[in-house]
């Protein structure tokens, strides 16, 4: 079956255009102007059991692959960016859950429990102050007393940390560990508190709601992934961030595209027979949109494929150069390319794009995609692919 095959027939993906139509867009604009959480769309999601796609079916969850979760998040954004935005997080810190508990119970019944069963919501502190946003860096370390554990952590952000019902927190395995020597804790929402430190008064991407605070939580021992936090980065943090980000850009793109698409239909209503000027401008962009959908498909496509090899094999792979760069490559194209076809389609539309009251309004779209070359600042992720490319030969 081909990737638009695969979209089409999922009634994981039809469940949450139905919710990104019905309720998401609905709120959106009010989520954006008081930079307030989606709730609607959450608690919608939650209603239809969508927040348990990524969790596998052995665990009673979807057991969705990167290309089908890919096609939810872009689905959703079509709606709402940040609702976009929250569940893409949300469905990262899922898949380093469930692809690296190494049997652990706690993280199974985790799993069961409250993932499929209670549908809840996991946020992830990955940034620090101190570490100048090298999230493969902590100052923090976990300290372990027995079967007992304790973390302090002072992050610059925290997505939608008040919202959620978990935290997953990255931080050094002990003090005399090296800032690079890291670990990924679990703390539910009975374990940790959050002092807000900063606000989060931003661009775009408001309804994320993702002020910096200082984390505090205490737990058990085995709430500690086992698998150190630089295989969980190489082999599930980075890839489902690079290409469910890269799908809910084009998501967001989409629905900025389809509202001038509107508009020049419109224009065509208005003068039968005739092609209006501004049409062939939309022609082009459709170019560029087909190319950011396929980028995003392709490599979710590989993904689910290296997935499918056994583990030695998968593992091998996902730690290659060759694999590394083509995340860079599709994290910076989709990034850069979400403005600039949100930037086409505020042309084509003109002044009814730019007003924030008109129904072709794209002010939203283009604020939440100036958000992308920033997570992970693509200057930094451009200088590692520099480095890689010197010795790099593609075989």
């Amino acid at each position: 079956m081909t990737a638009r095959s695969v979209i089409k027939t999922s009634p994981l993906v039809a469940r949450t255009a139905s919710i990104a139509e019905q309720v998401a867009a609905v709120h959106a604009t009010d989520v954006d102007a008081k930079s307030r959480f989606p709730d609607e769309t959450f608690a919608a999601l939650r209603a239809a059991g969508l927040l348990s796609a990524a969790v596998p079916q052995a665990c009673g969850g979807d057991g969705a692959g990167m290309l089908e979760l890919g096609a939810q998040c872009a689905a959703l954004a079509e709606g709402c960016g940040a609702s976009g935005m929250v569940l893409a997080m949300h469905h990262i810190q899922v898949a380093c859950i469930a692809r690296h508990a190494g049997g652990s119970a706690y993280f199974e019944r985790y799993l069961r429990d409250r993932l499929v069963e209670r549908q809840h919501l996991i946020a992830s502190i990955t940034s620090e102050n101190g570490t100048f946003g090298d999230t493969r860096s902590s100052v923090c370390a976990v300290a372990v007393d027995g079967e007992r554990m304790s973390l302090e952590k002072d992050a610059t952000t925290v997505s939608y940390g008040a919202h959620a019902d978990a935290q997953l927190v990255t931080c050094r395995r002990d003090a005399d560990a090296a800032a690079s020597d890291q670990v990924m804790v679990l703390f539910e929402r009975d374990q940790y508190s959050l002092q807000q430190t900063g606000t989060w008064d931003t661009l775009g991407m408001r309804g994320t709601c993702s002020p910096g605070a200082k984390f505090a939580g205490r737990g058990a021992a085995d709430q500690i992934l086992p698998v150190p936090y630089a295989d969980i980065s190489a082999q599930t943090m980075v890839p489902y961030s690079h290409i469910l980000w890269s799908a809910l850009w084009s998501g967001i793109a989409a629905d900025a595209i389809g509202r001038a698409a509107a508009f020049v239909r419109a224009e065509a209503r208005r003068k039968p027979g005739t092609v209006p000027a501004n049409a062939t401008r939309l022609a082009r962009a459709h170019v560029e949109l087909q190319a950011m959908r396929h980028n995003w498909e392709a490599c979710a496509i590989e993904f689910d494929e290296i997935a499918r090899e056994d583990a030695a094999a998968a593992r091998e792979e996902l730690g290659t150069m060759r694999w590394a760069l083509k995340l860079n490559h599709l994290k910076m194209a989709c990034s850069e390319m979400g403005p600039r076809l949100c930037h086409e389609a505020l042309q084509i539309i003109g002044i009814m794009g730019y007003k924030n009251d008109s129904k072709f309004s794209v002010g939203r779209h283009y604020r939440d995609l100036l958000s992308g070359a920033l997570m992970v600042s693509n200057e930094r992720i451009a200088a590692k692919s520099a480095s890689m490319l010197l010795v790099f030969k593609d075989e």
